[in-house]
This record gives C-alpha cells, structure tokens and sequence, in this order.
C-alpha cells in the first residue's frame, strides 16, 4: 500500500515557476517519460540530494507533482492529468518542447 501527500494544483503563476527551473523541468521530463511512480534518485542526477528534495518540494506545493512511499522507498509523480484539467494544454505544451543541448 502507498502513501501519498497530495497537494492542491497551485495557480498557474505558481505553476510556472516551479517549471521556470531547468533542473526542476528535467525532473518532470523525466516523470513523463515513466508514466507512473518513480524513485527520486531517477529523476535526477546532476545536483545533491538535498537540492533536489528542494526541488522536488517546489513542485509538489505548486501542486504539479506529489510524493508518495511504496515499499519503504519515497517516489515522485506528475500529476498531468490534475494540472491540465487545471489548466488545459498547459503542462503537455511545456513537455512537447524538446529541450535544446
């Protein structure tokens, strides 16, 4: 059984900027592309990991992520549908852009 803190979607400022970071944006790419639960230490890899429980702090109170523990290990995962019932096309615009390298 999982346990899940979920927060409301915030406003769609709040929304943005959660986004606005590259390494927060990478780690929604990265819930994407799982398309479900997904350990945290794959969603990121190139900051340590009390950045990125910063970030992922971000994210979950604007609302576009949330938390959850499965099997004694915490996971992260998009709330799409949550953000774009919200507001629609707004995230799927965002991860149709492909990033640039």
């Amino acid at each position: 059984m999982a346990e899940t803190e979920r927060a409301e979607v915030g406003s769609l400022q709040d929304v943005l900027a959660a986004l606005s970071d590259p390494v927060r944006l990478e780690m929604v790419r990265r819930m994407y592309a799982e398309g479900g639960p997904a350990p945290c230490a794959q969603l990121y890899d190139e900051v340590s990991k009390s950045t990125a429980s910063h970030h992922f702090k971000i994210l979950r109170e604007a609302g576009v992520t949330e938390r959850s523990v499965i099997g004694g290990q915490t996971h992260q995962e998009l709330r799409l549908e949550d953000v774009e019932k919200t507001y629609p096309g707004v995230l799927s615009s965002i991860l149709a852009v492909r990033p640039a390298r």
